[in-house]
């Protein structure tokens, strides 16, 4: 029972200490993100730049994996070449060491002050970047408060012969203790917590020193798998991120026979086994990158050999058109375009159909998706766009054919303008609701999941007047515009209604209801905008066969 006990207090402690550097991460990234982006753009221009602007920005950070996947949206843009984000990488595995040097003091009297002050700049701050601070602050103190009950609570350890015989026998079979920190690193996807816990184990005499730096290693080599995993779907991230893998695992081979040595070494200049870890950890990740920082350009060149040749298809690359290769015929290049507009035209819809069924589960994994499939909104508009404008500027173009272009190129730019209402106004409102934990009554859930039905109906409507320009179909969808804004009236006045008599509803719901009934009707009118071309085509004709 006692180890049980032990083990679950421990494993409370270690999610306190995950938690704590989580809310780290977040201050800094919530708060100074954007600056620590620029930074690290504008500093890629030289290899020794890029490796001391990693580690500056990764110190901050505190995740070696967040300035890795920075660094791979840098690569995957062409803002950056292969060899200097690996040399920012190297600076980065340097980074995350300079806050496990920072914990090594005993400044354990200042948890009160980090978590009491980061509580009052957190709540009376509002969103701001002090509130950002309190955050950090807040997070610092969990941290150190979690390492001084890890220690209090391995006191005990040290008498009980069981355990320590455990943790002893780690000492006899270096490859499975760095399998375990590697794994262990793996699923906490933190190195620093990892060494942390391990200094912790080393400071009560727990774990042997060699066994605690085999440890150290592998949570050197299991932060860089999920890196790897997270960017298989990108050629040019997998790339940065094998190249980290080949480091690290380089540098883990080279220095597991020599542990032993190194252990002995240290507990001579050091003595402080706490010191010892976070001094391996950080000699290591230096080591590592002074031997591969002037290798980074035949390091990239094998990385380039190693992965896969020919990139993955990106969601919003165009399937119908290609800027480099145009179809000879107008006709034929058009019907391309339409085809491709048909086909942001469906990614609008899945929006919306994604967006009815946030609003009504509460799910943040699909408000998430919407953000994606914007992203695939606007990169078809920016194609399509560029498409439509060389086959518009050809010569001897039939007239038929260019007000056509320009009818397609309408409707793409009013698809674009309905994803980003979804994406930059509804997905923040359904985002805000689900935050704050809001309700809508059920009157008011099913008004909007009725105008949701409407909207989408409207579009499906929209792409058959594309399609067919059918005149008909064109009245009947400007006639929907007129509907939907008598309805928008009739939901405003039925809430209104509800809302004075307090039925289910408050004055918070109450502002996200008719936000979202007004960023609806502003979608409906971006697909009925495909009508009136067509009516007005049809009005002239009229005219003109009426005076012949």
């Amino acid at each position: 029972m006692a180890g049980t006990k032990l083990l679950l207090m421990l494993g409370g402690y270690v999610a306190m200490l995950l938690w704590g550097l989580h809310m780290v991460q977040t201050g800094v990234s919530r708060g100074f993100g954007g600056t620590l982006r620029h930074l690290l753009r504008t500093a890629l221009d030289t290899r020794w730049k890029a490796f001391l602007c990693g580690t500056a920005v990764t110190a901050l950070l505190q995740s070696s994996t967040a300035t890795a996947f920075m660094l791979a949206g840098f690569l995957s843009a062409g803002y950056v070449d292969l060899p200097l984000a690996l040399a920012a990488i190297l600076g980065a595995n340097v980074g995350t060491t300079l806050i496990v040097q920072l914990l090594t003091f005993d400044i354990s009297a200042v948890i009160p002050v980090l978590l009491l002050g980061g509580l009052v700049a957190f709540k009376r701050a509002g969103l701001s970047r002090t509130r950002d601070m309190g955050r950090i602050a807040i997070g610092l103190g969990l941290m150190l408060l979690s390492l001084r009950l890890i220690a209090e609570a391995l006191h005990p350890v040290e008498q009980a012969e069981p355990l320590r015989v455990l943790f002893s026998s780690l000492a006899s079979d270096p490859v499975l203790t760095f399998l375990i920190g590697a794994a262990l690193t793996w699923a906490a996807h933190s190195s620093v917590a990892s060494v942390l816990f391990v200094m912790s184990l080393a400071a009560t005499s727990v774990l042997p020193m060699s066994a605690a730096l085999a440890f150290v290693l592998g949570a050197n080599f299991g932060n860089t798998i999920p890196q790897l995993i997270a960017t298989s779907g990108d050629p040019a991230s997998r790339q940065l991120a094998l190249g980290n893998v080949l480091v690290r695992s380089l540098g883990c081979v080279a220095a597991l026979p020599f542990l032993p040595g190194i252990a002995v070494w240290l507990d001579g200049n050091l003595g402080v086994p706490a010191e010892e870890v976070a001094a391996f950890h950080m000699l290591f990740n230096v080591a590592v990158a002074i031997l591969f920082l002037p290798l980074t350009t035949p390091l990239a060149a094998l990385c380039k050999r190693l992965s896969p040749k020919v990139p993955a298809k990106k969601a919003g690359a165009p399937l119908y058109i290609s800027l480099s290769t145009p179809p000879a015929l107008s006709s034929i290049a058009l019907a391309d375009a339409a085809r491709e507009t048909l086909r942001m035209a469906d990614t609008v819809e899945l929006m919306l159909r994604n967006l009815k069924l946030a609003i009504g589960m509460n799910d943040r994994k699909l408000l998430a998706e919407i953000e994606t499939l914007d992203d695939t909104v606007d990169a078809l508009h920016n194609a399509i766009k560029l498409y439509l404008i060389e086959i518009g500027n050809e010569e001897g173009l039939a007239d038929e054919d260019r007000r056509r272009c320009w009818e397609i190129l309408d409707f793409v730019i009013n698809l674009e303008h309905a994803g980003d209402i979804l994406d930059k106004s509804l997905r923040e409102i359904a985002a805000k609701k689900i935050k704050h934990r809001l309700s809508f009554s059920e009157e008011g859930q099913a008004e909007i999941d009725e105008m949701l039905d409407r909207v989408i109906a409207d579009l499906r409507l929209a792409l058959g007047v594309f399609m067919n320009g059918d005149e008909r179909r064109a009245r009947e969808l400007v006639d929907e515009k007129v509907y939907l804004r008598d309805f928008e009236r009739r939901l405003i006045e039925s809430h209104l209604k509800r809302l004075q008599i307090g039925r289910a509803e408050s004055l918070e719901t109450s502002a996200l209801h008719l936000d979202i009934a007004r960023d609806l009707k502003r979608i409906a009118s971006h697909f009925v905008s495909v009508a009136y071309p067509i009516l007005e085509e049809k009005g002239a004709l009229l005219r003109t066969r009426l005076i012949s």
